[in-house]
Formats: structure tokens, sequence, C-alpha cells
């Protein structure tokens, strides 16, 4: 009896250790095809204009980030960013010289719907009320965006958690970019642990296109760094009117240098609107464990698998853009939906300009946007501005030309 025991826990020994040699050989094996496809992509990506430096940079070690101009496009070509001849009827009305360089001088951009959620675009000057720090301003300069260009920034999750959604995240917003003005100007990042600029700055919107064939998902999720890369890229587009466009499914697990209220400061510095989709169920619990090897995630995966819809809501709240979550993972129509939805919102806005009073003390300053003789309506607009900083010297919005 004693030996047919020690004889079945012989046998199922070897079982066992048959098993962890087969683990261990398929780890292996995953680990050598993720090795070999991160240096395909490196190959496709790695050119210089796919991986880049940034002003954070400067404090030592190997850190991706964002040039501070456009860069040659790929096979050495010169950014399309030469000035726009505008076309009849396309003509950009944007503020005065005079009026951009007045000490103050600050926009920002209003979107108003009705009590069916339907935008509202034939509203005057004379119908829109803003206040500053509770005191109501004049309006030095109205603008219904109908036809304004707008300089754009994709921001694209590759994490591995990405893997099985980067198909209709590519569809999506192949169809966003597709739906934008023909005049606006974009880039394309693609990020995981680090940021990946695929496309520089371009009107050339089919460039842009060709790159989403880049996405390849893999390793973890610097958010709060590449936003910040963001900001930073978008603030040097042609037009007045910014805007990035962040698709994650996940939280933060790799930022090194931006925390999350870092980015809220700058954002509110900018006024970029920063919309966000976020795709996963932001109440997926926190508390499971998981081991990353490369871009796989064995076990249940904890933050990997939560989105992080506070933060993306704070950072929409703040500029005054929107944020869609999509709870069901797989929902490409909900997804497609979303990026429609913000394409068709750039149009539907309004651009106010105002000075600030006290300029030279600088600092933050409440702004507030009423349409009093509409009460029902909604009115969305950036929580504030910051005067007295970089803000104050705008870049020539019209890519050419100006007005006296």
């Amino acid at each position: 009896m004693m030996r047919a025991n020690r004889n079945l826990i012989r046998r199922i020994g070897r079982r066992i250790g048959s098993a962890a040699l087969l683990t261990v050989a398929v780890l292996a094996a995953g680990m050598l095809a993720w090795i070999r496809g991160g240096e395909a992509f490196a190959q496709q990506a790695g050119q210089p204009n796919a991986t880049i430096i940034s002003p954070q940079s400067q404090q030592g070690g190997t850190v991706l980030e964002l040039p501070r101009t456009p860069a040659l496009q790929g096979g050495g070509e010169p950014s399309n960013l030469r000035p726009l001849v505008p076309q009849p009827g396309q003509e950009l009305e944007i503020p005065s010289r005079q009026l951009r360089s007045q000490a103050g001088y600050a926009q920002v951009t209003v979107t108003v719907t009705d009590s069916a959620g339907r935008y509202v675009t034939g509203l005057n000057r004379d119908e829109i009320k803003l206040y500053v720090d509770g005191t109501q301003r004049s309006i030095e300069f109205f603008r219904r965006d109908l036809k304004a260009p707008v300089s754009v920034g994709i921001l694209v999750d590759t994490s591995g958690s990405m893997q099985p959604k980067i198909p209709q995240a590519r569809a999506a917003i192949a169809q966003f970019v597709d739906d934008l003005n023909p005049r606006d100007d974009v880039f394309l990042v693609a990020f995981s642990a680090r940021p990946f600029l695929l496309q520089g700055f371009t009107t050339d919107h089919e460039r842009v296109l060709e790159r989403l064939g880049l996405l390849h998902a893999e390793g973890r999720t610097a958010l709060y760094d590449v936003i910040m890369d963001g900001l930073l890229t978008v603030e040097r587009g042609r037009y007045d009117k910014k805007a990035l466009l962040v698709v994650t499914d996940g939280m933060d697990t790799a930022s090194r240098r931006a925390s999350i209220e870092q980015v809220v400061e700058e954002a509110r510095r900018l006024g970029v609107l920063v919309y966000s989709i976020g795709i996963g169920d932001p109440n997926a619990s926190s508390t499971g464990f998981g081991i990353a090897i490369g871009p796989f995630i064995l076990g249940p995966g904890g933050e990997e698998e939560r989105v992080d819809a506070k933060t993306l809501d704070t950072l929409s709240g703040e500029t005054g853009a929107k944020t869609f979550i999509i709870a069901r993972v797989g929902d490409g129509a909900a997804l497609r939906n979303a990026c429609e939805q913000i394409t068709l919102e750039l149009r539907e806005q309004y651009t106010v300009g105002f000075v600030a009073p006290d300029p030279e003390i600088g600092g933050y300053r409440s702004v507030k946007v009423e349409v009093p003789a509409h009460p029902d309506m909604e009115v969305r607009v950036r929580k504030g501005v910051t005067v007295g900083g970089r803000e104050a010297a705008m870049a020539d919005p019209a890519g050419g030309g100006d007005p006296p």
C-alpha cells in the first residue's frame, strides 16, 4: 500500500513538473514574441518623428517627449505647416492683433444646449453674459465656430490591456478624422509607458489615417505624462481654438514626469479643450492582484482593468469639454458615436474673448457664462483662466495673414 502511494506521488510530481515546464515555456515564447513585436514596432515607429523629447526631460534618464517645433515627417518631407490661403466664404474670423496683445486678454469656448440636449448655435453676442470672479465683463470678441478650424491632438492609449480594443479604436478615430474640418491641423500620438509621435501637425488627414495602422498594444499606461505632453504640443497649433482627444481604457500606472495635480494646473492655464473617451468599467474592483510581464497581465489585473473616469471628468470639466465612458468593452458603435459627437460639438460652439481685470496681478480667475433670456439652457465653459502668464502670448491663430 505504501509502495503504491509512493508511486502515485511520483506520477503526480512528474505531471506537476511537466505543467510547470509547460507554463514556463509558454511564458518564454510569449516574451520572445513580445520582444520581437516590440522590435518590429520600433522599426515602424522609431523614426525621428516617432520618438521625442520634452521640456521636462532635462532631469536625466531616458525620457521621450514631444518636440518644441514640428519635426520632419516620414521620409524627411517638410512639415505641412505653410500658411493657408483662405477660400471664398472660408475666411477665419479672429481677434485683432491689438486686442490679442492687450494685457489680460483671454478666450473661452462656450457650448450651449437646450433642455433636450440639442446644440444652440444661433445666439448673438448680446444674449451671452460673461463673469470673471463674479463680476460681469464686456465681450470684446465673439465668434460662432461653425466653420472655424481647430488644432487637434489625438492621444491613443496602446498599453497591453488595449490589445483587443485597438481595431475598434482605430476605426472610430478614423471616422473622427474623416469628419473633421479639412483645414483642421492634427497630430497623432500613441502611448503606453512612453509616448510615440506617429504624426506631427498636418492638414493632410490622409497621413494621419495611414499612421493609425501603426497602433500596437504593449506595456503599461503613462496617462498623466502623455496628456501633459499633448497640452504643450497642441498649444503650438496654428489656430486659436485647440482641443485634445484622449482615448484610454485604464488608470495611470507609469507616469514619472507629471502628476494629476500638475496636469490639471496646466489644463487650467492653457484652456485647451480636453475631450476623452474611457473604455471600461470605472467601478471595477481595484483590489485585484496582477503580474505584468511585458504586455501580459497575469491575474485579475487590478488598476489595469479600471478606467480612470474621475481624472477624465476632472480634465474635461476644467476645460469646458466632455468625457464619454464606454462601459461595455467591445461596443464599437458607442465608441464611434462618441467620436462623432465630439466632432459635431467642435462645430456647434462659440468663441468668446474678454479682458480680465488687474492683469498685472496675474493668477487664476474663475469664469462663468450665462444666457439670461433662456434659463433652461445649459452652458458649458472652462472653469477659469490664468492671466499674466504665457497664455497672453498667443500664436498667430490664422496661420498667415493678420487683421489690423
